[in-house]
């Protein structure tokens, strides 16, 4: 997997399956080392219902409600995978949707402060359902479609049944309404 060489101020004092901590001038973070970075797919069925997934987070120990989103270039192959592919494979693959266009909405860090990643948010055009969607074996996604002018209401009663609400979602739904 390509990624950025270390440089030499930069030590890795751990090193997992997918992540490295990194301590640099004293400032300590983390960085994945299994791909080139991550892509979050904000998308709307012709209907104007708002494609969200669900699923249980280890880290947050919690259930949390999202955009559809992955990494790309996690897979072993010949070719790099390009930012839309990954795109366009992970909604499918989490969704079941297959997005005819993919347009770059914004690109930035995760969190700044503990991480390297960056991540950049896209919007799907021209959906069409051609599978079952729910993630690979080990994510057990569940699929939402919100109307867009319900999905404020939406989101705010999942959180008072427990869920955890990733923000982004809330950036995403200023492109889609922008766009609508």
């Amino acid at each position: 997997m390509p990624q950025k060489p270390l440089q030499s101020s930069q030590k890795v004092k751990y090193e997992g399956k997918y992540l490295q901590f990194i301590v640099e001038d004293g400032w300590e973070y983390v960085r994945r080392h299994n791909c080139t970075g991550i892509v979050i797919v904000v998308s709307m069925t012709d209907e104007g219902k708002v494609v969200l997934v669900e699923q249980y987070r280890p880290p947050v120990k919690g259930k949390v409600i999202e955009f559809p989103a992955g990494l790309i270039n996690d897979q072993e192959a010949d070719e790099l995978e390009s930012l839309e592919s990954a795109a366009k494979r992970e909604l499918f693959e989490e969704t079941g949707y297959q997005a005819q266009r993919i347009d770059v909405l914004v690109c930035g860090p995760v969190s700044g402060g503990s991480s390297a990643d960056t991540v950049t948010i896209v919007r799907a055009w021209d959906l069409k359902k051609t599978g079952p969607g729910g993630g690979d074996a080990s994510e057990g996604i569940v699929v939402h479609e919100v109307e867009l002018r319900e999905v404020e209401r939406w989101l705010s009663d999942r959180e008072r049944e427990g869920y955890l609400i990733e923000p982004k979602i809330y950036s995403g739904l200023y492109f889609l309404e922008k766009s609508f």
